[in-house]
């Protein structure tokens, strides 16, 4: 049985685990890969950790990874892709452009409306760029906007 694993073996381990999550769409072994990387340095500073306390550093390590992603950082990142277009009425954006009477521009959403950040829209009214708009109603890819009061 080994006493415990060299600085390299984790280096490898963890080079190997973050390659293959590449080519699987799990993103869990990225954690698994960047633990084994913070190992090999640890082992590199203190080379006479045994193999059992090698082990379970790593995944200490790793599960402490897996929840600062799933629990703290993930939820951060939320878009409002996938929901329906009625969900999108009512939501506020900044215009980019001007906007003339049943003319065309494109308001920013600061998160993501439906999937992007930018749209096309159009209005009944001029809107200076600069304002805040508010989404009346979805057509395909074009939203019907409002000068937000």
């Amino acid at each position: 049985m080994l006493e415990w694993l060299e600085w390299y073996n984790w280096a490898v381990l963890g080079v190997v685990l973050l390659f293959l999550e590449l080519f699987l769409p799990f993103f869990i072994l990225i954690w698994f890969g960047l633990g084994a990387l913070l190992m090999a340095l640890l082992v590199w500073l203190m080379p006479a950790v045994g193999f059992s306390a090698q082990i379970l550093t790593w995944i200490v390590i790793s599960t402490i990874f897996l929840v600062f992603w799933f629990k703290v950082y993930k939820p951060l990142c939320k878009t409002k892709s996938g929901q329906s277009s009625a969900q999108a009425i009512g939501e506020v954006g900044l215009l980019v452009d001007p906007l003339e009477p049943f003319g065309k521009s494109r308001v920013r959403f600061q998160v993501p409306l439906l999937g992007t950040e930018i749209w096309e829209c159009v209005s009944d009214d001029k809107i200076d760029a600069g304002d805040r708009v508010k989404v009346l109603s979805v057509d395909g890819n074009i939203l019907k906007v409002t000068k937000e009061i």
